[in-house]
This record gives C-alpha cells, sequence and structure tokens, in this order.
C-alpha cells in the first residue's frame, strides 16, 4: 500500500524542528487543499500525511511553513524573514509506493530529496 511521509531538519540547530505546520494540496491548475499536520518532538508527522486508496497518481504539494517555526526558534533572524512558507511540489507516478518528502531547513536555506 503506498503512503505520503516526512519530517523535518533543522540544521542550523542540528535537530528536529517541533511544532512546525504542514498543508498538504493536491498539484495542478486548481489547487485544493487537503490535510493539515504539525511536526511531533521528533520533527516528524504522526502516520502517513496520505495513503492507501486516498494516495493516487498524480501532482502534489507540501507547503512546510517554516517561517512560524523560526520564529520560535530563538535564532537571531532578519525582519523580514528570508524564508517563509517553503512550498515542495512533487510528482507521484508510482502510488502503490512509498513517498517520502523530508526537509532540511534552515533561517537561508532549504533542501529536499525523495527518502525512503
Amino acid at each position: 500500500m503506498g503512503r505520503l511521509t516526512t519530517h523535518v531538519l533543522d540544521t542550523a540547530l542540528g535537530k528536529p524542528a517541533k511544532g512546525l505546520k504542514i498543508e498538504l494540496w493536491s498539484g495542478g491548475e486548481s489547487p485544493e487543499h487537503i490535510s493539515t499536520h504539525v511536526t511531533n518532538d521528533d520533527g516528524r508527522v504522526e502516520g502517513a500525511i496520505l495513503e492507501g486508496t486516498a494516495f493516487q497518481a498524480g501532482i502534489y504539494e507540501l507547503r512546510f511553513h517554516a517561517g512560524a517555526y523560526l520564529r520560535t526558534s530563538g535564532q537571531n533572524l532578519p525582519d523580514p524573514l528570508f524564508l517563509d512558507v517553503v512550498p515542495i511540489r512533487f510528482g507521484v507516478a508510482e502510488p502503490e509506493s512509498h513517498y517520502h518528502v523530508p526537509l532540511l531547513i534552515s533561517p537561508f536555506g532549504y533542501s529536499t530529496y525523495r527518502g525512503s
């Protein structure tokens, strides 16, 4: 059974990003909000964000609310922040597979990859 998972690491502090809000949207010309999640103490969303028959082939977008998290992280930050909402749009070609889309975040940059 296919599923979508994520986690967020704060690379500036070297620890999981706790309490970061993540929204899942369908992609395409008219995006639709699917669900909202918040990372736990380990920087992970509890369970799958999307799975089973609801996890279909297509375009999705995870919107990571990094700015709100960074403001509470205790780091010395500029105003306005360099990063606020970080959108990651990705395609699912094999909905029977596990898609893990992590975010590595710092106040001035981010990266992602398809994990396992």
